[in-house]
C-alpha cells in the first residue's frame, strides 16, 4: 500500500486502518495528542505518526480523547516514518519513545520530481537522498556551541520531504562532514508534495515576524530555531538538569503559544504554553508585567522565583541585554523578566535575566530573547545566550484571486488559492466578514445564499440583523479572559501617591513549607478521624429511640389518629426522655392547620403552654414547645422527659423564647408536660461547633496547604455534603447512613460534571492569590451549604403558584430574586460575549428550555425545578476567570449540595399530590344543614342534632360514598349517615365542627381522607356556643 493513498483521509478512513493492520498483527492504538492547529496520532511500536489538519473551521481542544475528535474535519496532512539507527557510542540508559517501522524499505511517490519514485531502506544514507532530491533547501542542527547536540536535518520544500539524521555520523563538531554517511532517523512525506497542483487549504509555514506582531501584541506561535540560536546544553546544566534530560530536550524542537492580554486596570500579561515536537505538552510560563515576585514550581528547574515588567531599553545595565533591537522594540520598550533558583528550596543556586523583542537575524524581523545566565559553579563570569524563534501562521481560508499577493504569480489550477503574509490575512478576512461579503467558517451554505437576497430585499434589515449577530457572536478568533490580578499582591497609584500591597506574595512565601503533599495526606486523615468523633458525639451515645425531630407530635394530621384518637393512645400515665435537635424554632407549617376555628399557615404548631404547668395539646411540636417552655435551647438543643396528661381543657397562648402559642377553649383528649429530670446525656447538638471546625478546616485548605485546584474542589465537595447528612440538615434522626450514601455516589458524577463545565476554568487562576480565593469561594459557599438556615426568612419554600401567593411577601420575594438573578445573568452574558463563546451557550440553553418546555407541559405532572437542578442549570455560564463567577460558583455548589444531602435527588416532575402533600385539594365540599345560623342553643345537647345534606350525584360518581365528622379537632364519626348526636359533648364549652366527604372501602374501619396517597377530601367548619344555662 503507498502513503499517497492516506494523506487527505479523515482518521476513520478505511484505508488508514488497514494500513495499520498491514503492520501489525493485533490491535494498535494510537496514543493521541490534540492542539488547536494540529492532531498527532502516534504509533509508538510501529514508528509511525499521522498529522492531522483541521478544517472547516474546526479548532481541536489541547488533550482530547479518540471518541472527542471531529473526523470530518481532520485530514490526514503528513506521515511521519521513524527508524532508529545503531550508534557505536555509549548505550543509552533509555530506549527512543518511536519503534523502527516494520515495513523497511519504503516507497515515496514524489509528484512532479525525478525521480518519481525513492525507494528507502533502513542503512539509506544521507548521501543517496542528495543524489536523489539535490542539495536541500532548508537544513539545521549539527552546529553551535554544544558541538552538535542537535542531529542535524534536511529539507527539500519542493518535493515536501524533511530527514532528520541519526546516529554517531549526525552529532559532533563534524556532523555535515560526515554527514554524507549518517543513516536516516525520521523521514516526514508531506501532503504537499502529493498534490503539488492543489495545495492544501491549511498550511502550517513558519515565517519572519510580521510587522503588526510587536513586544505589545506578541500573541501568535513561535518556532525555535535550532540553526539560529545558541545551545540550551550549558545552562540546563548549571541549572541542574540530568545529561539524560538535556539530550531529550535537544532531539526537540520547541513551540511556544505565546497569548498577550491586558486586564481591566492596565496590567499585561503574558501567559506561554509550550510544546514539543511530536505534540508533547511542556510547561506552561505565565508572566504578569507588574514587577512582583511569584512562586512557582517547573517540572524540570523546581522551585523558581521570578518576576517580569516593560522597561526602556536605555535603562537597561547589560550591554547584551539591550543590543540588537528594532526599532519598534526600542520605541515600545522591551519585557525584562528575572528568574531565579528559589532558596532553601532548590539544591542548584542561579539566575536568568531575559529581554524579549525582535531582532534583524539574517536580514529577517524574528523573535528573539537575550539571556544573561549567572550561577556560583561559573566561575568565568555569566554565560551570555541568544534563542531565535520563527513566526508561525496557519491560512484557514479560501480566499479570491484578487486578495493575491501581487508578486505570485498563479497558475490555473492555483487561481483560487495563494499564500498571504500573516498580516494580509487577517486584515482581509476581518475586512470580508465585517463587511458581509463572505461568510463565517461556521455559517451554513443555505444561510451564506440567503444573505444577499435578504441584502437586496430588505437591506436595512440585513445591515440591522448583521450587526446583532456580529455583536452576539463576539470576538473571531475566540479569545480568552485574562486572568484577574490579586488585589492584595499588586501596586496602586492613587492621587499621585504609589503603594503595594503585598499580603498575597507574603502568605505564598509563609506556608510554602505546609504545602508538601505528606502534609496534606496526613491531615486529611486527620481530619477524617476528627469528624467522625464529631459525628458519634453528635448521634451515637445516645439511644436512638430517644431522638425526634423538629416536627414531631404525638396526634397526627388529617384525622391520622383514627376515630376517637383509638390510633394515638394511651392518652395518660405515660413519660418519655426525649432529645431535640438545635434549630428548631424556625420549623414552621407549610399548609394551613386548623386549631379550633383558627388557621395557622407558616407558624410553628404549637397549642396552649400558657397555664402554671405549662400543658400542650397533643398535636404541638413536640420541639418548639420544649423551647419555649424553656426545657432546651434552639441554639443547642437538649433532651427532655415528657409526661402524657390526657384530657385537658382550655388551652392558654403564651409568648416566650420567641415563639407564639395559639390558645383552644375547648376540651382535646391528649395532652403533655414537660419535667426538669432526665437520664439522658450527651444531649448537646453539635452542629454549630462542626461548623466552626469545618469552616477553620475550609480556610486552611485555602491559606496554607493550597493543594491543586481539583483536590481542592473534592474537597470542598466531600465536606460540604457530609456537614449537611450529619449535622445542619439530616434527612432523618439520627441521620440514615445508607440514604446519605445513596446520594454520595451519584452527587459526585454530578459535581465531575460542574469541574468540567465551569470550575477547572475558574479556581485555578486563584493559584497566586489564596486569600482572595478563600473569601470569593468559601462565604457564598457555606452560605449556599447553610440555605436552609441562611435563606429561612425568604417567604418561598417552593416555587409553586399556592405557596408563593399563601405566604405574606412571597410574591415581592420572587420579583426582587427574579431581578437580581437577571443582573446576574446579563452580566454573565455580557462576559461570555467577549470571549466569541456565546453562540455555543446559547444554544445549549435554547435546547434546555425547549426540553423543560415539553416536561412541563405533560400531562398529570408538574414541573419542579428544586435547588439542585438550578444550581446544575446556572453552573455552565459562570466557567470564566472573573471574582463573579468565583462567587456564584461557591454559592450554587453550597446550594447544589444542601439539596442533594438533605431532601436526595427529588424528581423534577412530580403529582399535585406531591405537591399538595397535606394542604387542601380543592376536592368536593359538603353542606351542614345546621350551621350557626338555625341552631336552636336553648335546646339541651342530649337532645341535640346536627344534620348535613347527601352527596350530590356527580360527587358520589367519583368515588365519594361517606362523611367524616370531626368535632373538636378530633374524628368523632365515619359513615354514610347524615346527622350525629351532640349528647356526648360538654355544656359550657364552645364546640368546633368540621365535615369531609370520605372514601370508604368495603371494610368499615378503612377510610381515605386528604393527607394520604388517594386523597381528595376537603373539609367545612363551624362553631358554636352552648351554655350550661341557655336563655330562652
Amino acid at each position: 500500500m503507498n502513503i499517497k493513498d492516506l494523506v487527505g483521509k479523515p482518521p476513520s478512513a478505511h484505508v488508514l486502518a488497514q494500513y495499520i493492520r498491514t503492520l501489525s498483527t493485533g490491535t494498535t492504538l494510537p496514543d493521541i495528542k490534540s492542539y488547536s492547529d494540529i492532531v498527532y496520532f502516534n504509533y509508538l511500536t510501529l514508528g509511525v505518526s499521522f498529522q492531522f489538519s483541521p478544517r472547516n473551521g474546526y479548532e481541536p481542544a489541547t488533550g482530547l480523547r479518540r471518541e472527542q475528535l471531529k473526523d470530518d474535519d481532520l485530514q490526514l496532512e503528513a506521515v511521519d516514518i521513524y527508524n532508529v539507527p545503531s550508534e557505536n557510542g555509549p548505550a543509552r540508559s533509555r530506549e527512543p519513545a518511536f519503534s523502527t517501522y516494520p515495513r523497511l524499505p519504503i516507497e515515496l511517490h514524489l509528484a512532479g520530481a525525478t525521480p518519481a519514485v525513492i525507494t528507502i531502506a533502513k542503512d539509506t544514507t544521507g548521501k543517496e537522498f542528495v543524489g536523489w532530491l539535490g542539495e536541500p533547501s532548508k537544513k539545521g542542527g549539527g552546529a553551535g556551541p554544544s558541538s552538535g547536540s542537535i542531529h542535524i536535518w534536511c529539507e527539500w520544500s519542493q518535493q515536501g520531504v524533511m530527514v532528520e539524521f541519526g546516529g554517531n555520523d549526525a552529532r559532533g563538531p563534524q556532523a555535515w562532514e560526515r554527514g554524507g554517511e549518517a543513516v536516516w532517523r525520521v523521514v516526514t512525506y508531506k501532503r504537499r508534495s502529493l498534490y503539488a497542483k492543489h495545495p492544501p487549504p491549511s498550511l502550517p509555514p513558519t515565517m519572519a515576524a510580521p510587522p503588526n506582531v510587536t513586544t505589545k501584541a506578541m500573541s501568535g506561535k513561535f518556532l525555535m530555531n535550532k540553526t539560529l540560536s545558541d545551545s540550551t546544553d550549558d545552562i540546563l546544566r548549571l541549572q541542574g538538569v540530568s545529561w539524560i534530560k538535556r539530550r531529550a530536550i535537544a532531539m526537540f524542537s520547541l513551540t511556544l503559544a505565546i497569548k498577550h492580554t491586558t486586564d481591566e486596570v492596565g496590567i499585561e500579561h503574558i501567559d506561554i504554553d509550550q510544546t514539543l515536537s511530536g505534540g508533547i505538552s511542556g510547561d506552561s510560563e505565565n508572566r504578569t508585567l507588574d514587577w512582583h515576585e511569584r512562586d512557582e514550581y517547573d517540572d524540570i528547574f523546581g522551585p523558581v522565583t521570578g518576576k517580569s515588567r516593560r522597561i526602556p531599553v536605555e535603562e537597561i545595565p547589560d550591554e547584551f541585554l539591550k543590543k540588537g533591537w528594532t526599532q519598534d522594540t526600542i520605541d515600545d520598550d522591551i519585557v525584562l523578566t528575572d528568574s531565579w533558583s528559589t532558596p532553601g528550596k532548590n539544591s542548584y543556586t542561579w539566575r536568568a535575566v531575559q529581554t524579549w523583542g525582535f531582532a534583524m537575524v539574517n536580514g529577517e524581523r524574528r523573535y528573539v530573547r537575550h539571556t544573561t545566565f549567572t550561577s556560583p559553579e561559573k566561575q568565568d563570569g555569566s554565560l551570555h545566550t541568544r534563542f531565535v524563534y520563527d513566526y508561525r501562521v496557519r491560512v484557514l481560508v479560501t480566499l479570491l484571486p484578487s486578495l493575491m499577493q501581487p508578486e505570485i504569480a498563479p497558475t490555473p489550477a492555483q487561481s483560487t488559492h495563494a499564500t498571504l503574509t500573516a498580516e494580509a490575512v487577517s486584515e482581509k478576512v476581518a475586512e470580508l466578514e465585517d463587511g458581509g461579503l463572505i461568510p463565517h467558517p461556521q455559517q451554513s451554505h443555505r444561510f451564506a445564499r440567503f444573505q444577499p437576497y435578504l441584502a437586496s430585499r430588505w437591506p436595512r434589515l440585513h445591515r440591522s440583523l448583521q450587526r446583532i449577530l456580529l455583536y452576539i457572536r463576539g470576538p473571531r478568533p475566540k479569545i480568552d479572559l485574562p486572568n484577574p490580578i490579586p488585589l492584595l499582591g499588586r501596586t496602586y497609584n492613587f492621587r499621585g501617591h504609589t503603594f503595594t500591597i503585598a499580603l498575597e506574595p507574603a502568605i505564598l512565601r509563609f506556608t510554602r513549607p505546609f504545602t508538601a503533599p505528606w502534609i496534606f495526606v496526613l491531615l486529611v486523615a486527620a481530619y477524617i478521624i476528627g469528624f467522625a468523633f464529631f459525628a458519634r458525639a453528635q448521634w451515637f451515645l445516645t439511644p436512638s429511640s430517644s431522638f425526634v425531630d423538629c416536627t414531631s407530635v404525638f396526634w397526627t394530621e388529617n384525622a391520622g389518629c383514627g376515630l376517637d384518637g383509638e390510633l394515638c393512645t394511651p392518652f395518660t400515665n405515660t413519660s418519655f426522655d426525649l432529645r431535640c435537635p438545635a434549630q428548631c424554632r424556625s420549623v414552621v407549617l407549610q399548609n394551613p392547620r386548623l386549631v379550633g376555628d383558627v388557621e395557622l399557615d407558616f407558624v410553628p404548631l404549637l397549642v396552649g403552654g400558657g397555664d402554671m404547668q405549662k400543658t400542650y395539646r397533643g398535636d404541638s411540636f413536640i420541639c418548639s414547645s420544649a423551647i419555649q417552655a424553656g426545657f432546651i435551647s434552639d441554639s443547642t438543643g437538649g433532651c427532655a422527659s415528657l409526661q402524657l396528661v390526657g384530657n385537658f381543657t382550655n388551652y392558654l397562648p403564651v409568648t416566650a423564647s420567641g415563639l407564639t402559642s395559639v390558645g383552644f377553649p375547648s376540651v382535646f383528649p391528649l395532652s403533655f408536660r414537660f419535667s426538669p429530670s432526665t437520664s439522658l446525656t450527651h444531649c448537646t447538638d453539635l452542629r454549630n461547633p462542626a461548623l466552626a471546625f469545618n469552616i477553620l478546616v475550609t480556610c486552611a485548605l485555602f491559606l496554607i496547604l493550597r493543594p491543586k485546584a481539583i483536590v481542592l474542589y473534592w474537597c470542598l465537595v466531600c465536606i460540604g455534603f457530609w456537614h449537611i447528612a450529619l449535622f445542619s440538615q439530616p434527612q432523618a434522626t439520627p441521620p440514615p447512613l445508607d440514604v446519605a450514601f445513596g446520594a454520595f455516589l451519584p452527587a459526585l458524577f454530578v459535581c465531575y460534571g460542574l469541574w468540567r463545565v465551569a470550575i477547572r476554568f475558574t479556581l485555578p487562576v486563584f493559584a497566586n492569590a489564596p486569600f482572595e480565593a478563600m473569601i470569593w469561594y468559601l462565604a457564598p459557599y457555606w452560605t449556599g451549604v447553610l440555605t436552609n438556615l441562611t435563606m429561612a426568612q425568604i417567604p418561598i419554600d417552593r416555587l409553586t403558584a399556592q405557596d408563593i401567593t399563601q405566604q405574606p411577601g412571597g410574591l415581592i420575594a420572587l420579583i426582587i430574586i427574579v431581578l437580581i438573578l437577571l443582573a446576574i445573568v446579563i452580566n454573565q452574558i455580557r462576559v461570555i460575549r467577549k470571549t466569541g463563546y456565546l453562540p455555543y451557550y446559547l444554544g445549549w440553553h435554547i435546547v434546555g428550555g425547549l426540553v423543560t418546555l415539553v416536561l412541563g407541559l405533560l400531562p398529570g405532572l408538574q414541573l419542579r425545578l428544586h435547588h439542585y437542578i438550578i444550581s446544575m442549570a446556572l453552573f455552565p455560564g459562570t466557567g470564566f476567570p472573573t471574582r463573579l463567577s468565583a462567587i456564584y460558583q461557591g454559592f450554587l455548589l453550597g446550594m447544589f449540595l444542601n439539596d442533594v444531602a438533605g431532601y436526595g435527588f427529588a424528581s423534577i416532575l412530580q403529582t399535585a399530590a406531591d405537591l399538595v402533600n397535606d394542604g387542601p385539594t380543592g376536592s368536593p365540599l359538603p353542606t351542614f344543614l345546621t350551621n350557626s345560623s338555625n341552631y336552636n342553643a336553648t335546646v339541651t345537647l342530649v337532645n341535640q342534632t346536627i344534620s348535613w345534606a347527601r352527596i350530590p350525584d356527580i360527587v358520589s360518581s367519583q368515588g365519594w360514598n361517606g362523611f367524616s365528622l370531626i368535632v373538636d379537632d378530633v374524628e368523632r364519626y365515619v359513615g354514610s349517615a347524615l346527622n350525629f348526636s351532640l349528647a356526648g359533648l360538654e355544656v359550657g364549652l364552645p364546640h368546633f365542627f368540621r365535615l369531609a366527604v370520605s372514601e370508604q372501602v368495603p371494610e368499615p374501619d378503612l377510610v381515605t381522607f386528604m393527607g394520604y396517597p388517594a386523597v381528595r377530601e376537603r373539609r367545612k367548619c363551624w362553631r358554636f356556643h352552648h351554655a350550661r344555662n341557655p336563655v330562652a
